[in-house]
């Protein structure tokens, strides 16, 4: 079992940065094992994904509109995930979430990822 808390939402203007962060909690193989990815829901959207690492950091996957503007990392000896989002935009106004992988692939499905979090809200005004 996988406990996923989302921090570091927030209020930010447009052009403007955040870092989210994701922290891990439960048995620490769990955690090392998968691939882990940030999701985000607009309000009255879907939820879509963001980013994808795998379990060393080595591998990472990216939706189109995050190239560029947001990175993923992680830090598996403090368990913990990363989104540096950059130049944001109103329209990456969304919760974001942080979800485990039932594997070490990189997967841009939500049926992939078998725990997550709770979410973090991110406002971007113009």
């Amino acid at each position: 079992q996988v406990q996923l808390v989302e921090s570091g939402g927030g209020l930010v203007q447009a052009g403007g940065s955040l870092k989210l962060s994701c922290a891990a909690s439960g048995r620490a193989t769990t955690f090392l094992t998968p691939a882990m990815g940030w999701f985000r829901q607009a309000p009255g959207k879907e939820r879509e994904f963001v980013a994808a690492i795998n379990w060393d950091g080595e591998e990472t996957k990216y939706v189109e509109f995050a190239k560029g503007r947001f990175t993923i990392s992680r830090d598996s000896a403090q368990n913990t995930v990363h989104l540096q989002m950059n130049n944001l935009r109103p329209e990456d106004t969304a919760d974001y979430y942080c979800a485990a992988a039932f594997n070490s692939l990189t997967s841009s499905f939500e049926a992939d990822y078998r725990f997550w979090g709770r979410g973090t809200q991110v406002t971007v005004a113009s």
